[in-house]
C-alpha cells in the first residue's frame, strides 16, 4: 500500500476589489501651536495700540466734552472746574448773535457742496469711465486739490481773490480806483467765495468716490441695457445710477462731514469774521481764544455732534433698511 503524497502548494493572496484604494485614517499626533507665544505678544502689541490711540483720542476727548459742555471752566486747573448744568446752553441759544449765523452758514454750506460740487463730481466720474485719451492724466488734475492741504489752497485763492492783483479783478476789470470788488471783506460776497474754493476741491473728492463705484457696475448691465435699445442717457439713468446706491451713501456723510467740519478755508481767509461764521470757528475761538471759555465752547461742540449724528444717522438706518428688503 502505497501513499501519495503531494507537496501543497502556498495559498495565493486574495486580489483586492477593484476600485481605489482605501484610506488610511491619520492618528492624531497631539495639537500643533499655530502661533508662538512671541507671535501673541506681537498681535496684541499691533492691536492693541492702535486701540488705546483711538479710545483715548477720540472716544475719551468727545466723553470729556460732553461732560465739559454742563461745567465752566478756564483752563487754568482741574480745581477751577463748575458745574453749570445747562446755563450754558441757554446762553448759546439766546444771547449769542454768532450761533444762528453760524448754523445757518453750515446749512448753506451743505446745500452748495451736495447741489453744485457733487454732480460736477459724477459727472467727471462718468467721462473718466468712458476710458478716454488721457483720462489718467485728467483724474490726477481733478483730485490734485484734494491732496494739496486746505491752509494751502485758502492761500491759493486768498491770490485770485486779491482786490488789487487778483485773477478775478484782473479780468472783469475791477482791480482800478473806486471799481475794488472786495471778494473777502465784504460780507455779502465772503461766504460765497469761500465756497467756491471749497467746491473745487470738493468735486474733486467726489470724483474719486464715484469713479471707484462706477468701476464696480457689472459690465453686463449695459451690455444688456444697449441690446433693449436704450441710449446713452436711459443707461445712466434706470441702469447705472440705481447701482450707486451704496456710493450715494457714502457721498452723502462724506457731504455732511465735510459741510460741518469746515474750518481751514474761513479761517484762512478772514478767520471766520464778517460773513463767514461757522460753528467750528466758534468752537475755537471759545476754547482757545484769548478769553478760553472751555465749558462753552464745549457747549457749541456738543450741538455740533448733536447735529451731525441728527442727520446721518436716521438716513443711513433708512438706507440699510432698504438693502435689507432688496
Amino acid at each position: 500500500m502505497t501513499t501519495d503524497i503531494t507537496p501543497k502548494s502556498p495559498e495565493a493572496a486574495p486580489v483586492p476589489p477593484p476600485g481605489p484604494a482605501p484610506v488610511k485614517k491619520r492618528v492624531p499626533q497631539g495639537h500643533k501651536r499655530l502661533l508662538t507665544r512671541r507671535d501673541r505678544v506681537t498681535l496684541g502689541f499691533m492691536a492693541g495700540v492702535p486701540t488705546l490711540l483711538h479710545v483715548a483720542l477720540v472716544w475719551f476727548t468727545a466723553l470729556a466734552s460732553i461732560a465739559l459742555a454742563f461745567t465752566s471752566w478756564d483752563g487754568i486747573g482741574f480745581d477751577s472746574i463748575k458745574w453749570v448744568g445747562l446755563d450754558n446752553f441757554k446762553q448759546l441759544f439766546t444771547d449769542n448773535p454768532q450761533f444762528w449765523p453760524a448754523v445757518q452758514h453750515n446749512i448753506i454750506w451743505f446745500v452748495v457742496l451736495i447741489l453744485v460740487p457733487t454732480p460736477m463730481g459724477l459727472f467727471l466720474a462718468v467721462q473718466l469711465d468712458k476710458k478716454i485719451r488721457f483720462s489718467r492724466v485728467y483724474q490726477t488734475a481733478y483730485f490734485l486739490p484734494v491732496v494739496v492741504s486746505l491752509a494751502v489752497t485758502g492761500f491759493v485763492w486768498q491770490l485770485v481773490y486779491n482786490p488789487d492783483t487778483g485773477l478775478i479783478n484782473s479780468l472783469i476789470g475791477a482791480n482800478k480806483p473806486g471799481h475794488y470788488i472786495d471778494w473777502i471783506g465784504d460780507p455779502k460776497l465772503n461766504l460765497w467765495a469761500v465756497l467756491i474754493a471749497a467746491s473745487w476741491r470738493h468735486a474733486g473728492y467726489m470724483m474719486i468716490l464715484y469713479l471707484a463705484g462706477l468701476k464696480g457696475v457689472d459690465p453686463s448691465l449695459r451690455e444688456a441695457s444697449s441690446l433693449d435699445g436704450a441710449n446713452e442717457w436711459q443707461t445712466f439713468k434706470n441702469v447705472i445710477f440705481p447701482t450707486l446706491r451704496p456710493t450715494n451713501t457714502v457721498v452723502l456723510v462724506v457731504t455732511i462731514i465735510e459741510a460741518l467740519r469746515a474750518f481751514d478755508l474761513v479761517f484762512v481767509f478772514n478767520k471766520g469774521a464778517q460773513g463767514t461764521e461757522l460753528l467750528s470757528i466758534l468752537i475755537t475761538n471759545n476754547i482757545i481764544g484769548e478769553s478760553s471759555r472751555i465749558g462753552y465752547g464745549s457747549a457749541i461742540a456738543v450741538v455740533l455732534l448733536v447735529i451731525s449724528l441728527a442727520v446721518i444717522i436716521p438716513y443711513l438706518i433708512a438706507t440699510f433698511r432698504k438693502e435689507r428688503r432688496a
